[in-house]
């Protein structure tokens, strides 16, 4: 029987995979035996050995013509490219309502605008094969307003509706566009929210299963959404949050 969740030898191409979700990614769905560019424009673990399927290219993805050269060369080695996920994200909270100008034009450049043209790249390759899955990664903050971080809202907003947009128009193509969001995950993003106990246990309550979420509850939505299993889906919105944004916030 034909493995529908199989990712074999599919070529999948990670933004922001120098550390966190993106780096975690990365190694998972290597070991599924896809053949993995984690692209970023520094590497936490530089020094690390590889597994023959992983490969690291350091890339600033804000710039089109770089990230163009990068799907080229991928293209011109497999003759595809299968997948990919825009995580690379950036978050400067403030600590008062005015937000900075500088903060917001860094945010909005990476975590909408180079999702935009990273996918524009990709779709030149996809269709050449008719067939393609992009995961833009979302956040909670599509959906809802948080206190103080308007830049990551509105580019996570920005994102979620890029993403239904570019389904429509590429759909004709054979390309799918998801957006996965993920609650509260333990990363380095959200270690001071959870070290602290009031606010760890408050977002406890928020969340319907009790507790916050872990990297590896992001691999397998990631690898539906990249397989085969998925291949009537797109311009959908999946939350791995745990509830949250189910609760209505009446206890019991």
């Amino acid at each position: 029987m034909t493995d529908i969740f199989s990712l074999k030898n599919k070529v999948i191409l990670i933004t922001g995979a120098g550390k966190g979700i993106g780096n975690y990614l990365a190694d998972k769905l290597s070991q599924e035996k896809a053949i993995i560019y984690a692209i970023d424009i520094s590497f936490s673990n530089p020094n690390k050995i590889l597994p023959t399927n992983l490969n690291q290219i350091k890339c600033d993805i804000t710039s089109k013509k770089k990230f163009y050269n990068v799907c080229k060369l991928i293209f011109k080695n497999h003759k595809k490219i299968d997948v990919l996920i825009n995580n690379a994200g950036l978050s400067f909270p403030s600590k008062s309502e005015v937000y900075g100008e500088i903060n917001w034009e860094k945010t909005l450049a990476v975590n909408l605008t180079a999702s935009y043209f990273c996918s524009l790249s990709t779709i030149d390759f996809m269709k050449k094969n008719n067939t393609g899955s992009i995961i833009n990664i979302t956040s909670l903050n599509a959906e809802q307003a948080f206190p103080k971080n308007p830049a990551y809202v509105a580019s996570k907003g920005g994102l979620k509706m890029l993403g239904k947009s570019l389904a429509k128009d590429w759909g004709k193509f054979g390309i799918r566009v998801n957006n996965l969001g993920p609650g509260y995950i333990k990363t380095d993003m959200t270690k001071k929210s959870f070290n602290n106990k009031k606010t760890r246990m408050e977002r406890e309550k928020q969340t319907l299963l009790g507790r916050w979420g872990e990297i590896d509850d992001l691999v397998g939505p990631c690898i539906f959404l990249a397989s085969d299993a998925s291949n009537y889906i797109t311009g959908q919105d999946i939350y791995v949050d745990g509830g949250w944004l189910a609760n209505g916030g009446i206890s019991t």
